[in-house]
């Protein structure tokens, strides 16, 4: 799964905004209670002094579509959208090979990067 990079995101985001997309950036796909990402973004120190220093910068990230809360206000990043890359061809020989043989491979799928994570190859 592909994540928003704070960073090279069309909003511009300040350094609490990029603390938090950054300790999220850690955890793909996982939701997060508004306590612990307001604890350990800023760091212990900043929290005891000000533990609701995060409220305004996480309501900003959800308006601004970086953030996402489930049912129970937990968050995390939000997926970016694939975008549709062309097909490549491994080498340009395999290619020609293939045209040759004159079969079609329209049928042929793609194996995900996320796939070949959970099999462990």
């Amino acid at each position: 799964m592909d994540l928003y990079q704070c960073s090279s995101h069309a909003c511009h985001v300040d350094a609490d905004e990029r603390d938090i997309c950054l300790y999220l950036k850690g955890f793909p796909g996982q939701f997060l209670s508004f306590k612990e990402i307001s604890r350990r973004a800023g760091g212990k120190r900043r929290y005891r002094n000000e533990p609701e220093w995060a409220t305004p910068v996480v309501s900003r990230l959800v308006e601004k579509g970086i953030l996402e809360s489930d049912s129970t206000g937990h968050y995390r990043l939000k997926a970016r959208p694939k975008e549709d890359q062309p097909t490549r061809w491994v080498s340009p020989q395999i290619r020609r090979i293939l045209e040759k043989s004159g079969k079609e491979f329209d049928g042929v799928f793609e194996v995900d990067k996320d796939d070949d994570e959970l099999t462990g190859e």
